[in-house]
């Protein structure tokens, strides 16, 4: 009986789903005939770009707006800055993550500060803003950097300079920041960097997690993932499987934390544990730190470096600013020192704008409204604005934005900002990016330790990147190097 009632319950669901997947084609439209939507449904946009990212970027500029309809995937994409401010800002309360969007990322960072809105978003917000602002945290995280440098990155790098041996520099900053943001919001050094470069479960299970993760986004039907999560089939079990060895990670970890104590402790989660008794919310709430802090930062960095190697003499413009800054001290810069490394501080702004971590962000528009520009947004519609293609549009950023050029950040030798409308790398308005500077500082940190001891080469470095589906942008096959000692 129970065998038959089974067979029954699963055939029902099965075809409610089918079904619904139905109506979900009929009413997208899924045979529009415009020339964008056939491009995207028939894969043909391949023939001319590697990446989607390049390929929305010229369907962006050749937009007298600026912005674009994918009909197919009911996704309006801005690369206007009136319309970005206009999101973020103006109508802030109108575009909202979305539940579209909170389901995609829900078993991965259930109700983290980066999948709410409304009042969870809002107290989260308010925590970590105190927590992330205080002085002793800022400079607990710059200890942890400095000491992941100096014990674990820079012997790697020596370890094979001079010796015409390939390091993926990519995977080198993916190690050293899960090493960094572990210590920072749990308090555990996974090891990740360590001279014989060891496998992490933990971090290869944060790996699948988000690569799956931002796979859903990929389907043309969320119903077609979420079948395959009922039935627990292929990359839905994977996520299933990683999502399961993250739980536990972090579910030791708060036990063991509540019975070691957790006041005098300086990670996130012995913060947030003087304020929150809720041991799952706890858990969703580092979990989203963790994602945040890991991948963005390493993005950052390869991209950072992939850019210096073509381009030696902004890597001796930086040279001369440290020396000058901090004459012949061999240690870590300060904090102050930093402050007054404004080209550095250029250098790195200017690699961001073209090559954003997050190359895109969404929202889901709460009610019917209009964009500055005039483009009508129907309730419910998904509006994207893409921070990769603003850094190359022409009208934002003048001629030039193709070029790295670190001197249009500066005046008279100082860094002067952007509106950060025109430059939504860190978001902006009431979501602007938390952990901003101590992201900044840590990046800073690495290149000055690397810089000013070694020549970091890329083979190929004229090749065009490639990237890899997933929440932050990753190169397809690394960033091999070759690394060489600077002479004193």
């Amino acid at each position: 009986m129970s065998t038959t009632f089974c067979f029954v319950f699963f055939s029902f669901t099965l075809l409610f789903y089918l079904f619904s997947l139905l109506i979900f084609v009929l009413r997208l439209k899924l045979w529009c005939t415009c020339k964008i939507c056939q491009a995207y449904l028939t894969s043909s946009w391949t023939k001319d770009f590697d990446n989607l990212c390049d390929w929305y970027t010229h369907l962006l500029k050749n937009s007298a707006t600026g912005t674009i309809h994918i009909h197919v995937l009911d996704n309006i994409i801005t690369a206007n800055p009136a319309n970005v401010e206009h999101m973020l800002k103006t109508r802030f309360e109108n575009y909202p993550k979305g539940k579209p969007f909170s389901t995609l990322l829900g078993d991965l960072l259930g109700r983290g500060i980066f999948n709410v809105d409304g009042d969870s978003w809002k107290f989260q917000r308010k925590m970590a803003s105190l927590e992330l602002g205080g002085v002793s945290v800022r400079t607990h995280a710059f200890d942890i950097v400095g000491s992941e440098i100096q014990s674990r990155l820079l012997p790697l790098l020596s370890s094979v300079a001079g010796k015409e041996q390939v390091l993926d520099l990519q995977d080198v900053f993916r190690r050293f920041s899960f090493d960094n943001i572990c210590k920072f919001s749990f308090g555990l050094d996974p090891g990740c960097l360590e001279l014989s470069l060891p496998v992490s479960d933990l971090a290869e299970a944060f790996d699948l997690a988000s690569k799956f993760s931002a796979q859903r986004a990929l389907a043309s039907s969320s119903l077609i993932w979420k079948v395959k999560r009922l039935l627990n089939l292929g990359t839905e079990k994977q996520l299933k499987e990683a999502i399961k060895v993250v739980d536990e990670f972090a579910e030791e970890m708060i036990k063991q934390r509540r019975e070691e104590g957790f006041s005098d402790r300086y990670d996130l989660l012995s913060r947030f544990m003087g304020t929150i008794n809720d041991d799952k919310y706890l858990r969703d709430i580092v979990v989203s730190f963790l994602l945040a802090g890991r991948d963005t930062v390493a993005s950052g960095l390869t991209s950072f470096f992939w850019l210096l190697s073509q381009h030696p003499e902004v890597e001796s413009a930086i040279r001369e600013e440290v020396e000058r800054v901090m004459g012949s001290s061999e240690g870590f810069a300060s904090f102050n020192q930093m402050r007054e490394m404004h080209y550095l501080h250029a250098a790195l702004y200017e690699s961001l704008r073209l090559f954003p971590p997050v190359q895109f962000d969404s929202k889901f528009a709460q009610e019917d409204d209009i964009l500055p520009d005039d483009t009508f947004v129907r309730k419910g519609t998904r509006v994207t604005y893409h921070p990769y293609a603003m850094g190359r549009m022409e009208r934002i950023w003048g001629p030039d934005c193709l070029h790295y050029k670190p001197e249009r950040w500066l005046q008279n030798g100082r860094y002067v900002p952007e509106n950060l409308y025109k430059f939504p790398v860190f978001q902006a308005g009431k979501r602007v990016c938390l952990g901003k500077e101590i992201a900044l500082v840590e990046m800073k940190s690495v290149v000055l330790a690397v810089v000013r001891r070694f020549n970091i080469r890329v083979p190929h470095s004229n090749q065009a990147p490639r990237f890899a589906a997933g929440l932050t942008a990753t190169l397809r096959g690394g960033l091999p190097i070759l690394v060489q000692e600077r002479e004193a």
